[in-house]
C-alpha cells in the first residue's frame, strides 16, 4: 500500500517548528512503495552531532505513529 505523501508532509509541518527553533529543517525528498521516506536533514541539522536522534527519535517516531504504513525514515545528502 503506497503512502500518501501530502499525510508525510502534514506530519512533517508538526516537526519543523521544533527543527527551525534550533536553527535545523527537513524536506521529504521521496517515499518509497517499501515504506520507506527519504528525507534531508538542513541547516543546522544538517552537520548536528544529534542528527541521528533528530531522525530517528524525532522525525521517524512522529511519522511511525501517525502513518503506521512508514517502516524507516532515512536521511540522504544531495
Amino acid at each position: 500500500m503506497a503512502i500518501d505523501r501530502q499525510k508525510v508532509e502534514e506530519v512533517l509541518e508538526q516537526v519543523r517548528p521544533y527543527l527551525r527553533f534550533d536553527g535545523g529543517d527537513v524536506e521529504l525528498v521521496d517515499v518509497g512503495e517499501d515504506g520507506t521516506v527519504y528525507v534531508r536533514l538542513m541547516g543546522a541539522c544538517s552537520g548536528c552531532h544529534m542528527s541521528l536522534w533528530t531522525l530517528k527519535g524525532g522525525v521517524e517516531a512522529k511519522l511511525k505513529q501517525a502513518i503506521p504504513e512508514v517502516k524507516e525514515v532515512v536521511a540522504i545528502n544531495l
